[in-house]
């Protein structure tokens, strides 16, 4: 069994041992100031989330997606929070008032290791490895001892703990310095590629995995599968998934209906069918003092999410055993009540139907699966070949903070992975213009 004691702990990755002055604030909510104020946090608002970018309707992208999640997950973490407080008291060592701070700054975290273009760049990465030129090194990665299933699957989320904890060129050992229970919740899948599910998610690469391994025994995290090294999810990871879940699918029923691909009456049936009874009645009044569509949709959104909230924070607590034996094997959103749960399966069936094969969001997938599959052979192609006088003067154009004369063929790949995956859209759009000639400074 974890213990909430070992599971709630403000040792700093990289920083351990170094002693501070005082703070008011916690290492916890210093955490969530130090992601807000960062670049690769501040660069998602011109990350695809499910949409083009805006041109008239403004639309999620996943800088809004991210603090949306945040917020739906710091109210998660306090209703925990509240109900652990009266069943176990203010035991000594054991912060539970912490822990929204420690689910919202997850929430910050885990969508910043996704690569430009949506899942569009996830899916050209794996496709270069598995069936284009990429396929040529994977002798050379695995002859000198590194883990090729890393590129076969790239996944954000174990992108997300790379950007979070490696020491890159200039920074400091633990990267960002952030708790080790700020880390573990970020972690959805707590085992190497080797071992990625059927959708190829996994939790870290293998250059993070020693990171990932020293987090676990710091905070009590057991195998529950020796034979394939899987480890127990960190229970506030649950929270961190459900608080995503609940966003992403009525955040994007919402947006679908400001760019007309949902009617009025589709998503108001939607979002009614959560609710029934008084709560039903009492909702139907209320929009009946609202004229202006949106804002109807809107409120009943709020409502839903309350809703979800209450439901999710139920299910914790029923299960809060099952959690901390590492027992509890499916999402927090899947645990809700019978008539939320079928409503909310109706929802995700109709945002696939009428949302995600739409034709504006197949564009941007097809454009960003070129733009992001052509740049990444040109990089790696350069990193390989770096006496060229092309690639000399590629590579110039990358960070220093980027190792693009990495010993080792898996370092040079893991380096090009790192460039790429941090630009965004329209960077990787200019670069990729700039670079094939349709696209010149101005003379």
């Amino acid at each position: 069994m974890m213990e909430w004691s070992r599971l709630l702990s403000g040792k700093r990755l990289g920083v351990e041992n170094y002693h501070e002055r005082k703070h008011e604030r916690t290492n916890f909510q210093r955490d969530y100031d130090r992601l807000i104020f960062s670049s690769p946090f501040r660069r998602l608002q011109n990350k695809t989330q499910v949409f083009p970018l805006p041109g008239s309707i403004f639309v999620h992208n996943r800088l809004t997606h991210s603090l949306e999640v945040s917020c739906v997950g710091r109210s998660l973490g306090k209703n925990i929070a509240a109900q652990l407080i009266r069943k176990y008291g203010q035991e000594e060592n054991t912060d539970f008032s912490e822990i929204d701070s420690i689910v919202s700054t997850a929430c910050l975290a885990h969508d910043m290791g996704n690569p430009p273009f949506g899942h569009s760049g996830e899916r050209a990465i794996s496709a270069y490895f598995t069936d284009g030129k990429g396929k040529q090194f994977e002798d050379r990665v695995r002859g000198e001892g590194g883990r090729w299933e890393d590129f076969l699957h790239f996944e954000g989320n174990a992108n997300a703990m790379r950007l979070l904890t490696h020491p890159f060129r200039g920074r400091r050992q633990g990267g960002f310095a952030l708790t080790y229970s700020t880390l573990a919740s970020v972690v959805k899948y707590p085992f190497a590629s080797t071992q990625a599910t059927s959708k190829g998610k996994f939790g870290f690469f293998q250059t993070e995995e020693d990171t990932f391994l020293r987090i676990a025994e710091e905070l009590g995290i057991p195998v529950i599968d020796p034979n394939r090294a899987v480890y127990a999810r960190y229970p506030l990871v649950y929270l961190v998934e459900a608080a995503d879940d609940i966003c992403y699918q009525i955040m994007d029923i919402e947006d679908a209906h400001k760019l007309r691909l949902l009617t009025k009456d589709e998503v108001l049936d939607l979002f009614l069918d959560f609710f029934e009874g008084k709560r039903l009645e009492a909702i139907k009044h209320t929009m009946e003092m609202v004229k202006d569509t949106n804002e109807q949709v809107a409120y009943l959104r709020s409502c839903i999410i309350g809703l979800l909230v209450d439901e999710c924070t139920q299910e914790f607590l029923e299960n809060e055993r099952r959690f901390l034996a590492g027992a509890y094997d499916k999402p927090l959103i899947a645990g809700i009540g019978d008539r939320a749960e079928k409503a909310y399966r109706l929802c995700s069936e109709v945002a696939y139907e009428k949302i995600y094969i739409s034709r504006d969001v197949v564009d941007i997938e097809l454009a960003g699966y070129h733009i992001f599959g052509y740049l990444l052979e040109t990089v790696i192609d350069a990193m390989m070949n770096p006496g060229h006088s092309y690639s000399k003067l590629l590579l110039s154009r990358v960070p220093e903070q980027y190792d693009v004369y990495a010993a080792t063929t898996y370092g040079k790949i893991q380096c090009a992975l790192d460039y790429i995956s941090g630009m965004t859209d329209v960077y990787a759009l200019d670069l990729y213009r700039k670079i094939t000639g349709q696209s010149l400074p101005a003379v």
